[in-house]
């Protein structure tokens, strides 16, 4: 399983379009927590920080401890809101994960192997045509990437996902 990473977070006590950009003002994120069959929780994040984690890749398959007044919601980012011309965080959406609670999640795809692919070595590409591949897992289970090995692989010859060993208890969507 990834790593479970960690973010503090601010409760916020308005909603709506006008307390989103006050916080905004304020150099924070707004976002919002819900899910789980409780009420939906309102909060801020400092942009820095959450800048690093979306830096680091993975962030919508990335399970997250988000701290928020000394109670700790494990959430699961849905969405991401990025500012279309500066390109940063403008809002973001939390589904809180109850534990054993099975989701739909866009794993990242890791090939290894291409030395060993025939097709490759002489002078063949690889192809990618899906970089994430969306998976039904348990929380307890989200893997960190999937690995397809490329051994063997011709030229003019594809790799599908039924053909790539999947960890236990995952299945695709597709």
């Amino acid at each position: 399983m990834a790593e479970i990473s960690e973010l503090k977070a601010t409760a916020r006590p308005r909603s709506g379009k006008g307390a989103a950009r006050a916080v905004r003002r304020e150099g924070r994120v707004p976002a919002v927590i819900y899910g789980d069959g409780k009420e939906p929780e309102t909060v801020s994040l400092d942009t820095q920080e959450l800048s690093m984690l979306l830096g680091k890749g993975k962030f919508l398959s990335t399970v997250i401890n988000v701290d928020v007044g000394g109670k700790t919601n494990r959430v699961i980012p849905r969405d991401v809101q990025l500012d279309p011309v500066r390109d940063f965080p403008v809002h973001v959406d939390f589904q809180r994960i109850a534990p054993g609670t099975t989701l739909r999640v866009a794993i990242p795809m890791k090939f290894v192997n291409p030395e060993e692919s025939p097709g490759i070595k002489r002078g063949g590409t690889l192809n990618i045509v899906r970089h994430t591949v969306e998976f039904i897992c348990p929380v307890e289970k989200i893997p960190e990437f999937i690995t397809a090995d490329l051994t063997g692989l011709e030229i003019g010859k594809s790799l599908h996902i039924s053909a790539v060993k999947l960890p236990d208890g995952i299945k695709p969507v597709i």
